[in-house]
Parts: C-alpha cells; sequence; structure tokens
C-alpha cells in the first residue's frame, strides 16, 4: 500500500471498506450534505432522494467520491436541463474522485469552475462538447485512457497531470488559457483545430503532439520534451515558438514532473519537427529541433523562418560520392525514387507518406525551398548553414530537367570542379592537378632544349683602339624541344616548367622562352589556373564567414 493511502484525507470521508490491518482510511468519498457516506455508498433511497433534489445549474461536491459508468449518468441525468437537453453543472468538485472505465462528460456545461485536481480515469476521460465557462482544474490528475477536448472559456490547469493514453483536445477553444501544462502524455496529444485565444505557455512531455490546423490568435511558447509534432496547416497570427526543453518541468519549487511513463516507450527527449506545410513560417521560431524528417514545401514566407540555437537535418548517405551538408528530407524522397536511385538501401530515405512520385516534390520545388532557407540564415548571418542550402538549392537546379541544357552543363561544370564554389579541397585538387598537368607539358613539349641559343658576337673599337665584342641572344619562340627522355626529364627544365606554372596562377609571364605547343600550353595554365584558385579562395570564404 502507498503511503498517501495511509494518510486520511482533508474533507471529512466517508470511510466505508476501512481495515485498521490493511486500509485504515477506507473510501476517501465525501459526505454527501446531510449524509454519513459519500455519494457511491448512500443507499438506493437515500441516493435517489438525492438525485432528485438537484437541478440543472446545481453545485455538487464529490471530493474523493468513486464513479462507476451507471453512477455517473445517474448524477448527469439529475443535471440535464430540459432545454438544451445536456447537462448543467454549477460549481463542480471532484477532487481527487476515481472514475471507473470511461468517464463521460461530453457536451456538459460547467457554468462555473470545475476541479478535477488529482482525480483519476481508468478508462477514457471524454469531454467532447464539453463547455467550461469558469476555470476547470486538472492538476496532477491521472488518465489511463484518452481524453476527448472541449472549449474552456477561463483557466484551464493541467499541471502535473498524466495521459497512460491519448489526450484529445481536437477542436478545443481555449478562450483565456494562459498556462496549458505541465503535464505528461505517454501517446499522443491532439490539438489539431483547437483555437488558443490568449497568450499560452504549452509545457507538454509526451511521444507526439498533433497541432493540424491549430489556430493560435496570439503569440504561443511551446516548450516539449520527446515529443514529434505536426504543425501542418497551422494558423500563427502571432510569433509561435516550439522549443525542446532540456531538463523536466517543474511543477512547483522542488518538484519536477514525474516523465517515467512517457520514458519507458520514449526514451530519447529530443523533439522532432514532423511538417511544417502550410504553416507561415514568418512567425515560427524553432529552437533545438530535430528536422531531420520535416516537410518544407508547402509553407509559406520560408525566407522568414528563425531558426535557433542546434537545428537538425538530415545528412546524405555515408558514401564517397555524397558531400557531407545538411538536406531536406524530401530530397531524400526524391532521390529514393526510380529512375534516381532505384535502389533506396543504399542510404537515400523513401517517404513513408506517398505512394510514388507523382506527389513526391520535385528539384524544382526543392530548389525553392533550398533558396527560402538559405535566405533565412544569410538574414540570421549564418553563413556556414547557408552555404549547405546554397549547395542544396544548386544541386537541385543541376538535376531539374525543366532547365535548359546549357545552363544544366555549367552547373555540372561548376558542380565538378569545385562544389559549386563551396568545396575548397575540390578546387584546390584540380589546382593542383592543372598545376601538374601544366609543368609536365612544359618538361615534354614546351621548353625548348636552349632558350638562349648562342650567336656571332658583335665587335667593334673604342676609342684608344680598345677592341670589345658584344654577344647578343632572343628566346626563340617556337623552338624545338630536346628529343631524348634523359634531356626532357631534368631537374633544370622542372624548375623551368614550376616557374612558368606558378608564374602563370597570378597572370604574370614566366620570362620564359617557349616552343610553339609550350605557348598553348602556358596560355591555358594562366587560363584555368587563376580561375581554379579563385574557386578555392570562395570555398574558404563560404564557410569561415560570419
Amino acid at each position: 500500500m502507498a503511503m498517501m493511502d495511509l494518510v486520511p484525507p482533508d474533507w471529512t470521508h466517508c470511510g466505508h471498506g476501512a481495515d485498521p490491518a490493511t486500509d485504515p482510511v477506507g473510501c476517501r468519498g465525501v459526505y454527501v450534505s446531510g449524509r454519513t457516506a459519500c455519494l457511491a455508498h448512500l443507499t438506493d433511497e437515500d441516493r435517489v432522494t438525492y438525485l432528485t433534489g438537484l437541478a440543472p445549474g446545481a453545485s455538487v461536491n464529490h471530493l474523493g467520491t468513486t464513479f462507476d459508468g451507471p453512477l455517473l449518468r445517474d448524477l448527469l441525468e439529475a443535471l440535464r436541463d430540459p432545454a438544451t437537453r445536456q447537462p448543467r453543472f454549477g460549481s463542480a468538485w471532484f477532487d481527487g474522485a476515481t472514475f471507473i472505465g470511461d468517464a463521460r462528460f461530453d457536451h456538459v456545461t460547467f457554468a462555473e469552475d470545475a476541479y478535477f485536481n488529482r482525480a483519476t480515469f481508468t478508462g477514457d476521460a471524454r469531454f467532447g462538447g464539453a463547455t467550461f465557462t469558469g476555470d476547470a482544474w486538472f492538476d496532477e490528475a491521472r488518465f489511463a485512457g484518452a481524453w476527448s477536448g472541449a472549449t474552456f472559456y477561463s483557466a484551464a490547469r493541467f499541471g502535473g497531470a498524466t495521459f497512460h493514453g491519448d489526450a484529445w483536445f481536437s477542436g478545443a477553444r481555449f478562450a483565456s488559457l494562459s498556462q496549458f501544462g505541465p503535464f505528461v502524455c505517454v501517446r499522443e496529444v491532439g490539438l489539431s483545430d483547437a483555437v488558443f485565444d490568449a497568450p499560452v505557455t504549452m509545457e507538454i512531455a509526451a511521444g507526439a503532439v498533433r497541432c493540424a490546423r491549430t489556430r493560435w490568435a496570439s503569440t504561443a511558447t511551446l516548450r516539449l520534451r520527446y515529443a514529434a509534432v505536426d504543425l501542418r496547416d497551422a494558423v500563427l497570427s502571432a510569433p509561435v515558438a516550439v522549443t525542446a526543453y532540456r531538463v523536466p518541468f517543474t511543477l512547483r519549487p522542488g518538484q519536477t514532473v514525474d516523465e517515467s511513463a512517457v520514458v519507458a516507450s520514449v526514451p530519447d527527449a529530443s523533439v522532432q519537427i514532423d511538417s511544417v506545410s502550410g504553416v507561415d513560417a514568418a512567425h515560427l521560431v524553432l529552437t533545438d529541433t530535430s528536422l531531420i524528417g520535416c516537410q518544407f514545401t508547402g509553407a509559406f514566407h520560408l525566407d522568414e523562418l528563425r531558426l535557433e540555437g542546434n537545428n537538425t537535418f538530415a545528412s546524405p548517405p555515408k558514401r564517397w560520392r555524397w558531400t557531407r551538408r545538411r538536406v531536406l528530407a524530401e530530397e531524400h524522397h526524391w532521390r529514393a525514387l526510380p529512375p534516381e536511385n532505384p535502389n533506396p538501401p543504399r542510404g537515400w530515405t523513401p517517404s513513408p507518406h506517398v505512394p510514388g512520385p507523382a506527389v513526391v516534390p520535385g528539384p524544382n520545388q526543392l530548389a525553392s525551398v533550398y533558396r527560402a532557407l538559405r535566405k533565412a540564415s544569410e538574414d540570421a548571418k549564418n553563413e556556414p548553414d547557408a552555404a549547405d542550402f546554397y549547395y542544396g538549392e544548386m544541386e537541385m537546379r543541376r538535376h531539374d530537367s525543366g532547365r535548359s541544357l546549357g545552363e544544366r552543363g555549367v552547373l555540372w561544370l561548376y558542380w565538378l570542379l569545385s562544389g559549386y564554389g563551396l568545396r575548397a579541397l575540390r578546387a584546390l585538387s584540380w589546382l593542383v592537378f592543372v598545376m601538374t598537368l601544366t609543368v609536365l607539358g612544359l618538361m615534354l613539349w614546351g621548353l625548348p632544349a636552349d632558350p638562349h641559343p648562342p650567336v656571332e658576337p658583335i665587335t667593334g673599337t673604342l676609342g684608344g683602339g680598345k677592341k670589345v665584342a658584344l654577344f647578343t641572344g632572343t628566346p626563340i619562340i617556337g623552338g624545338v624541344a630536346p628529343g631524348p627522355w634523359s634531356e626532357k626529364i631534368s631537374t633544370h627544365r622542372l624548375d623551368r616548367a614550376v616557374r612558368v606554372a606558378v608564374n602563370s596562377v597570378a597572370f604574370r609571364s614566366a620570362g620564359q622562352g617557349l616552343t610553339r605547343p609550350g605557348t598553348y600550353i602556358e596560355m591555358g595554365s594562366r587560363l584555368a589556373e587563376p580561375i581554379l584558385l579563385v574557386l578555392v579562395i570562395l570555398a574558404v570564404r563560404g564557410r569561415v564567414k560570419r
């Protein structure tokens, strides 16, 4: 027996079934007014008398009472309004109550405050279509089954509540809710089609949070743990921040929310965003979330999306041919389709939701998404991450069959030489390769055997009768390279060839006499090598610029 079971409640309780040895407290239900037992343990006659004395809108106090299905139906029937045919409570006190089986409060109106603190729902808690005009308190309540949504016109408190099934607030309206949670849901919190009229802070530890078509009319902060979040078609009229909360939520000073129920099924506390399709991203802030499987296509104003902290994206397969970078999930889905990649297990992940290429975004759409994310990163002064999105944009343009062959050819060459000006090692490798070819070409065919051939001296006589001889020479352009390999491959010729190649990078003349093939080799190197050098510089700058 838990220690709490040995402590009597604060109200005068029924005590039915108490046993000094095993259960000294017994039934915890509060006395029905004027009786000496709770509603569950009244005699049949007294129960009928009490229920017939109730009227629609009456206040009830059933703290700690245990309700099974028939007893709850009898209570609701006694409060049914003949005009609306729906039950209507005044103040409702159900703190510490236990509801056996499904608790059906569908379409019930709570005209004043409703208290379900520390209540236990062993089945589904059904509040579909219910209306809470006053405050609704569910602090530290326990839900073994599913919860279905309602309308809250005042505060709704779920601090410390635990839902062992689903918690459905779909279609619910929260008129003045400012704090939603913290609470734990083992499975899924459904907020689809819900409406939040006032600024709200939400703290939820759950396996999933579904916010499809959810409307936030004011600012909202979603502090989440463990959850997979679907924001598809959500309406954001003001800034909404989704944050992966790093530590367990605090219920009160010194007491954290017990997350053991959700940890058993979802051990990783990270938060992943499944979709922002249809969302106006100008009002969306994502902090420390996983975007590995996120669908971005269909979102508006992605160039104004704010990515704070450490948001992770998918990566290409770990193979030598794929450059490491941030990749959209949609690119994975597209590349996994035939004929681009007829064998998905090679590393590109196919879409888990769609059957074929007709509904998978193509390169043209993905290029727009990459371009918008690049701009968002550039506006945030995050140039290194923007470089990854630029690479993805160029990749999609290169693969877009709707573009001209000429444009795709230029992009292919740009990719091959330098990874779109972003891969310094690739551009540097090409520069070294071209310089090596230049050196070899000059040694084999470009440098003449003797750039300064001997000429006849010019002689003369100075004043005083002194004779002098002047030797002049001009490099022979178009001279002949030596024939034997022993003459072509030498340290002296290597030195001369290296000077020509290095000086060509800076568009300077090497000052060497060259053969006709050597002249063309030098011209080619003077064109190619500076371009490759510029690509190296651009690639380094793209990775270190802040």
